[in-house]
């Protein structure tokens, strides 16, 4: 029952999170609020955090002794995954706008792109010439280089699930705001996983 409770909590959190950022919802809102829609991201990235922390305490609550371990010879395979999330996240930082992606820089200049790199414009620079979405490409080593019990593996799953389909919604979006310049985008960088960049590295694609 537990278990259901937590995989409940989690599928809800995602479908709320996700419909907030909807492109039906928040076009709804700007509509409604006006000129107001400037605090929507802030607003957004506040109830995110303050609603995932129950679903995090409950989680932890039930947590049980791990059924796999990262230990032996599958000790480096765990650091490499670290390595991996951390250097997504690490370098998307890099690329993205803090202030856009917060939503401080909504507010003072009253901009809301899609598009939340430094240039507001597409860029394939750095690692964003590697994957489209690095945030998003580093989540699935962080979650996944845990130890696992019941729990953890019913929220990597969902998470996982979310992320892609989070994913997903959000090139819906970039298309519709940067028309056939994203799908230029699409077409020579990948999503999540870096086909593209290794095959052009191994020589199989034209650089």
């Amino acid at each position: 029952m537990e278990y259901f409770v937590l995989a409940i909590l989690w599928i809800t959190f995602c479908t709320l999170h996700s419909a907030l950022i909807s492109v039906t919802f928040t076009n709804y809102i700007k509509q409604k609020i006006g000129g107001s829609y400037r605090f929507y991201r802030l607003f957004y990235n506040i109830f995110s955090i303050i609603t995932l922390i129950p679903v995090l305490l409950y989680a932890a609550s039930i947590r049980q002794q791990p059924f796999f371990v990262w230990d032996g010879y599958l000790l480096p395979v765990k650091y490499i995954l670290l390595f991996i999330g951390i250097l997504c996240f690490a370098m998307g930082s890099r690329r993205y706008n803090f202030g856009q992606f917060s939503g401080l820089a909504q507010i003072k200049e009253g901009t809301n792109h899609n598009l939340i790199n430094k240039t507001g414009k597409l860029s394939s620079r750095g690692i964003l010439g590697v994957v489209r979405h690095p945030f998003y490409a580093g989540i699935f080593p962080l979650i996944w280089s845990n130890d696992l019990d019941i729990t953890s593996l019913i929220t990597n799953i969902i998470l996982s699930i979310y992320v892609i389909i989070g994913t997903l919604l959000e090139e819906h979006k970039l298309i519709l705001e940067f028309g056939d310049a994203y799908r230029q985008y699409q077409q020579s960088v990948s999503m999540l996983f870096p086909f593209q960049w290794i095959k052009k590295k191994l020589g199989f694609m034209p650089t």
